[in-house]
């Protein structure tokens, strides 16, 4: 079942039974920001070809208008496994991780997308969160899996939400993508639609929810929002390599 959360033009807050201290938040491309055509204008990475100067006052902007405890702590993504454990104070390079955990207050979780699906988990006590980056790639390797064996909350005490990502019904792969999730889990057949030969739709936030489930997480919400049909989003698919990315961040305020 999809949830509820909350929409606006800039922002989507999750709309799950999180604890009190447990805050997210993932932005669109229309937050308070400066990037140009064709970022315009909140444009949150990097390595996607804006200008440097425009994406660090975004990502300034960003911690202001949430009121963050401290700058989020952004990874060098790279379709991998890898989960760093942080806490709130920057490192001088950002980590080459897919995913992160925290058990400490004060630190932001962040993970960049543009049609790859973002999972974000907390314990039901508060006590500790997670924030993964499900690409196909990802998905298949074993990435969220990988969070959850670095979270110490038993599975059936966590939830997860499941944030904006390419739909169904916009996201053709090929053989080798269906070939990846199928052949380790026959299940997974469910989650492709056949188009034409040798080509599939690809249900991501299907296959996630799959992987979770198997894991022992009963407990997953998500927005069902598709990055590809839905403009506030940026869509690597839509937009080609020029593509900016939004942030799905999660964070624990002082309990």
């Amino acid at each position: 079942m999809f949830d509820t959360s909350r929409l606006t033009d800039s922002w989507i807050f999750p709309d799950w039974p999180a604890a009190s201290r447990v805050h997210a938040a993932v932005t669109t491309r229309h937050g308070p920001g400066v990037s140009a055509l064709p970022f315009e204008r909140f444009n949150l990475g990097l390595r996607s070809g804006d200008a440097v100067d425009a994406v660090v006052a975004n990502r300034g902007a960003l911690q202001q208008a949430l009121a963050l405890p401290a700058a989020p702590r952004w990874l060098r993504q790279v379709h991998g496994t890898t989960v760093a454990d942080l806490g709130p104070l920057p490192s001088p390079e950002e980590p080459q991780a897919d995913a992160a955990v925290s058990h400490i207050s004060g630190t932001v979780l962040a993970i960049l997308t543009a049609d790859c699906l973002p999972v974000l988990f907390c314990a039901t006590d508060g006590s500790e969160i997670g924030a993964a980056h499900a690409g196909w790639r990802g998905l298949a390797g074993g990435v969220l899996e990988a969070t959850l064996a670095q979270l110490h909350t038993p599975r059936e005490r966590l939830l997860a939400w499941l944030g904006p990502c390419i739909g169904a019904a916009s996201y053709e792969v090929g053989e080798e993508v269906r070939a990846a999730f199928v052949d380790r889990d026959a299940a997974a057949a469910d989650c492709f639609v056949p188009t034409r030969p040798g080509h599939w739709r690809c249900n991501l936030a299907a296959l996630a929810r799959l992987r979770l489930t198997a894991a022992g997480v009963n407990h997953i919400h998500g927005c069902g929002l598709d990055t590809l049909t839905d403009p506030r989003f940026y869509s690597y698919r839509r937009e080609g390599a020029r593509s900016g990315r939004f942030a799905s961040l999660i964070w624990l305020a002082d309990s």
